[in-house]
């Protein structure tokens, strides 16, 4: 017996002459967003498109993201908000995080997410990588710092799911990281 399957998603193909290498995608509504060089081939095009497609339908699925995909996660995040300003080393999941939902190191540019979050909406876990994306860029927890986090546009609604969470599972958040 055959099992069907989810309607493939409505595609939005953008070129964009500024853009060299990377391709990206990310889910808007109910379209996925796929952004490529204008240099492309259509042939090229579509085959990215088709592989970035699967990627955003993955990330969307119950499955936690391997640290590969949190890596590319961090560099789509930190392009789209952060100017390309705060390129990780490397981004990772860690069990060792009992109050943080994240920490980052700028000096070797480590970002460690913690397992909690796995199975987490996937807004959530963006915040969580924008927040210590830009510790990369700020290192404190200023004004400035913060201008850089809330230009990820569902701030506000993630500070308020976790805290949410924190309060649901009674873990107060450390000192001074009430948001994060």
């Amino acid at each position: 017996m055959a099992v069907a399957s989810e309607p493939a998603p409505e595609v939005e193909v953008r070129r964009s002459k500024r853009r060299r290498r990377t391709v990206s995608a990310y889910r808007d509504g109910e379209k996925v967003v796929v952004l490529v060089p204008a240099s492309l081939t259509r042939k090229e095009e579509a085959e990215w498109v088709e592989t970035m497609v699967a990627r955003v339908l993955k990330s969307e699925s119950k499955e936690p993201l391997t640290d590969a995909e949190l890596m590319e996660r961090a560099l789509m995040l930190n392009d789209r908000y952060l100017g390309g300003l705060a390129v990780p080393g490397s981004v990772r999941w860690v069990q060792n995080q009992k109050q943080r939902w994240g920490s980052c190191t700028p000096g070797d540019r480590t970002i460690r997410l913690s397992v909690r979050l796995e199975g987490m909406p996937l807004w959530v876990i963006d915040y969580v990588l924008v927040h210590e994306l830009s510790h990369l860029i700020e290192p404190g927890h200023d004004a400035a710092f913060w201008s850089w986090v809330d230009r990820y546009p569902q701030s506000e609604r993630a500070k308020g799911y976790l805290l949410g969470w924190s309060a649901a599972a009674r873990v107060d958040p450390p000192p001074g990281e009430e948001l994060v």
